[in-house]
């Protein structure tokens, strides 16, 4: 790792020609290359009636989406592109092209996905946020693209995947926010639109039970973790395999940062729970950060205190550094990389507890589990995590909800502060309640 310029903002830069390349070649993509077999949605005449008012300027909205996987974006693609004007035809609702939408992503999605992928989701309209601080370009593209743009908006205000069907993390506040900035910038600006949230569940499902691709990992697992082939069923091998992963994670923890508070619990979650928090600790005492808040908002942190030591906004050229002072960036760029190490490995288990599948033995929560850890263990044997195997073709199930009005929460918002901030916790927690309530 070295040092690197800073991340500039990649402006969005909408190119209908590219979103119309991007729509006829995404069925195909969705098959060939994510196993996707086939996408269903339910109440989708809703989103119709929404586009049509929007389209005749009645109304502004934002689609928060559900985000288990990161097949969700190219989801919410084909529901907008593919499913979306269907049933606006049988509604004999006409629609003016292109059914899309503006999208926030995070900004770090280039770093691994490659440049190409920060060109296409410019011209697709995207904005890029950087979780871990106050993005206010961003925020503020975004907030003008929400009351002005020529497309609604759309947002996974969990933050991030979690792995998981059917477990909605906890939603961070910027989509409420976001909603009542819209309606405050109609209301200065004398418009009389409405402003909705609009929440929308994914949910995946195997077209074919891949219980022998599920066993055939979970055995590469135990070998690669030192465990013996196991005769046991499916169920016991995977808790035996986490047991002795979280076993070998606490051994190490307690050995080289012998700083750190010792695990004294003995019930699985309690222990995976100080498990992270420790993990997160070792990065954010390097970085001198705070260890308040969630897992989620702590490693947003830790994760920006690192790309603040490698992409260097301070050094204003990079190339009239001296050798000597390119190799001190370098040094700190290298330690910041090495601590995030701690922070990635946390990311992924933020959600995990030690019932998920205990509780319903299907073949989606075993998967699920057991590509968890498989990511885990990628990553401390120093491996791609994101090259991570796909066990079998997918069905996916898109659930529309009932929209859910900002602008009938206005006047209780801006009285004063403390309802404003209040108005923001309450519509999160409803935006919560709606997608909880849609998984089946």
């Amino acid at each position: 790792m070295h040092v690197q310029r800073p991340l500039e903002f990649i402006s969005p830069a909408y190119n209908p020609l590219v979103l119309r390349a991007t729509q006829l070649v995404l069925p195909a993509w969705l098959k060939s290359r994510k196993a996707i077999t086939d996408i269903q949605a339910d109440n989708v005449e809703v989103l119709a009636e929404l586009y049509h008012q929007f389209q005749t300027g009645k109304i502004r909205f934002l689609l928060a989406f559900r985000h288990p996987s990161t097949d969700d974006p190219l989801c919410m693609a084909y529901l907008l592109a593919h499913i979306l004007p269907q049933v606006a035809k049988e509604q004999n609702m006409p629609l003016q092209y292109p059914l899309h939408s503006h999208f926030i992503y995070d900004r770090g999605i280039p770093l691994w996905a490659g440049v190409r992928t920060s060109w296409l989701y410019s011209r697709l309209g995207g904005i890029p946020i950087h979780r871990g601080k106050v993005d206010r370009m961003s925020l503020k593209v975004a907030r003008n693209l929400f009351a002005n743009g020529n497309l609604p908006m759309a947002v996974a205000p969990e933050g991030a995947t979690n792995g998981h069907n059917e477990i909605v993390s906890s939603l961070e506040p910027g989509v409420a926010q976001l909603g009542f900035w819209c309606v405050e910038d109609l209301l200065k600006a004398g418009r009389t639109e409405q402003v909705f949230i609009v929440p929308i569940g994914i949910q995946y499902s195997y077209v074919e039970a891949p219980w022998q691709a599920v066993e055939q990992i979970l055995s590469q697992l135990e070998t690669d973790s030192g465990l013996e082939p196991q005769e046991e069923s499916l169920y016991r091998r995977l808790y035996q395999l986490g047991e002795h992963l979280l076993k070998l994670m606490e051994d190490f923890y307690a050995q080289f940062y012998p700083q750190m508070p010792k695990i004294t619990a003995t019930e699985f979650t309690t222990r995976l729970q100080a498990l992270l928090d420790i993990a997160l600790k070792v990065a954010e005492q390097y970085f001198n950060i705070s260890s308040s808040g969630s897992l989620s908002d702590r490693c947003r942190r830790v994760e920006q205190a690192g790309w603040d030591r490698i992409y260097r906004e301070d050094i204003k050229n990079l190339d009239a550094l001296s050798p000597l002072e390119r190799g001190l960036a370098n040094r700190i760029a290298e330690e910041a990389n090495l601590r995030m190490w701690h922070m990635r490995l946390v990311e992924s288990f933020v959600e995990v507890t030690g019932d998920y599948v205990l509780k319903k033995h299907t073949v989606e929560r075993f998967a699920e589990t057991t590509l968890l850890l498989w990511d885990m263990m990628t990553r401390i044997k120093g491996g791609n995590p994101f090259a991570r195997p796909r066990l079998g073709k997918q069905r996916v199930q898109m659930t529309i909800g009932e929209p859910i009005s900002v602008s009938a929460r206005w006047e209780t918002y801006q009285a004063n502060r403390r309802s404003a901030k209040q108005s923001i916790t309450d519509l999160t927690r409803d935006l919560q309640t709606a997608l909880e309530k849609m998984i089946k």
